[in-house]
């Protein structure tokens, strides 16, 4: 479809499995994950409808493309995501053959592509590009994170989305502090009992 970039995804979510979802959104026990930080932390919205684009100015898609199991459609989403609108890839993958952010980075290039190993063993997979293929990469199950630097990418272009990145990390701030603060007021006896169960 032949769209205008406001009506088309910034952020390309891809996993190689559903089995991949609880990490790459978050839920069923995990932490948060890429949906969160860019749904519920920064304000954008998943398109799922290309006819009928969300009313936010930045959005996002999701999609499981295998890279073993499907390799032409995964060959297919990374080829065309440039000329689709897409500005930046998460890719995440599990197992010891996580090779979906690899191979995503190596056909879309030279769009981004930030590797979320879902798995502490597919960590090596995922950081292991040889050199002139690169690929950014989070820690293993910390797809907050990648959303977190797909945003900075994004706001180098797009001071709104800077905004509510500061706006966030002031957020973060404030908490410590406000932890801090009551720790020591409260003393680490009186603090537990404050807040731990």
């Amino acid at each position: 479809m032949d769209l205008p970039d406001e009506e088309t995804p910034d952020v390309g979510i891809v996993m190689g499995s559903d089995s991949d979802l609880a990490t790459m959104a978050g839920g069923q026990g995990k932490r948060p994950g890429a949906y969160a930080a860019l749904a519920d932390e920064l304000g954008f919205e998943e398109q799922t409808d290309y006819e009928d684009a969300p009313e936010s100015r930045f959005t996002f898609e999701t999609f499981v493309v295998s890279a073993h199991r499907t390799p032409d459609l995964m060959y297919a989403y990374a080829e065309t995501a440039e000329e689709r609108g897409i500005d930046v890839i998460i890719a995440g993958a599990g197992g010891k053959s996580a090779d979906l952010p690899n191979m995503t980075a190596s056909i879309a290039y030279p769009l981004p592509v930030i590797g979320v190993p879902v798995q502490e063993k597919s960590v090596d997979s995922v950081i292991g590009m040889p050199q002139g293929a690169p690929i950014t990469a989070v820690d293993a199950g910390k797809s907050f994170n990648a959303a977190l630097t797909a945003a900075q990418i994004l706001s180098r272009q797009h001071n709104e989305i800077r905004e509510r990145l500061v706006e966030y990390h002031q957020g973060l701030q404030e908490d410590v502090g406000e932890v801090s603060r009551d720790l020591h007021e409260l003393g680490t006896p009186g603090f537990k009992d404050e807040y731990w169960d």
